[in-house]
């Protein structure tokens, strides 16, 4: 698989924090990369220089063959960069189908009828139809997650990133979301951050593990589970994946 997005030595420190310290990470296309490490290890910071909300203090980003470093989000959601929040960040006042239209929207103009036909589409993938006339703000929470994932989906993005998208799901709401994510490839690579180790080794086609703002492996689940400094720092550890 080519190469899709690329970052390489990347930094971001904050004071005499060392959030994100000379990383390099590739997403290939067509992939579901799986981003873990416990908290503080720097992947909130890392998500937010690919995707444009933090700029970083050295390094490059590119995107299909394009530097973006210098883009901030919303142009980068333009090239193609979908962005899922680990709070929900939806409308509530508006309805469903009011929420994924605005998404859809706001990529390219779109008539009426195209418009809802996109909508109905988006909805339909992740097992929403007949909720479009519902407000946002009635839904359960695993529908409001299904909802954001739906939003993403309606940017058509060649980069979905989702973070820490199964908190607070209930057992069968994951296993629709992982059926669900397995459906976006080979169309969408999609970059996972997940404290589910279970999700993580069902979905994954590769690992980046983050170690104190450091790269401290990357490889297949099979050859993150048998890293030795992976068993050490989180695997077998009270923090794993936190």
């Amino acid at each position: 698989m080519t190469a899709l997005l690329e970052a390489r030595g990347l930094v971001r420190h904050f004071g005499g924090l060392r959030a994100v310290d000379g990383v390099d990470f590739t997403l290939r296309a067509g992939e579901i990369h799986a981003l873990i490490g416990p908290n503080g290890a720097g992947k909130t910071t890392l998500v937010s220089l690919l995707s444009g909300r933090i700029r970083p203090q050295a390094g490059s980003i590119v995107l299909a063959g394009q530097d973006v470093t210098a883009l901030p989000a919303h142009a980068r959601v333009a090239k193609g960069i979908g962005y899922t929040f680990q709070i929900t960040s939806i409308y509530p006042r508006l309805s469903v189908f009011d929420n994924v239209a605005l998404a859809a929207q706001s990529q390219n103009q779109k008539g009426r009828t195209a418009l809802s036909q996109a909508v109905d589409s988006v909805l339909g993938r992740v097992g929403m139809e007949g909720f479009g006339s519902e407000l946002a703000g009635t839904l359960s929470y695993g529908h409001q997650r299904l909802l954001e994932l739906a939003m993403g989906l309606a940017l058509q993005p060649r980069v979905l990133i989702l973070d820490e998208p199964t908190q607070g799901l209930a057992s069968g709401e994951i296993a629709r979301f992982q059926a669900l994510v397995q459906g976006l490839v080979p169309d969408t690579a999609v970059l996972l951050i997940e404290h589910n180790m279970d999700v993580v080794m069902d979905l994954a086609h590769r690992i980046t593990v983050l170690a104190a703002g450091q790269l401290l492996a990357v490889g297949s689940p099979a050859e993150v589970q048998a890293n030795s400094a992976v068993q050490a720092a989180y695997l077998g550890g009270p923090d794993a994946a936190g």
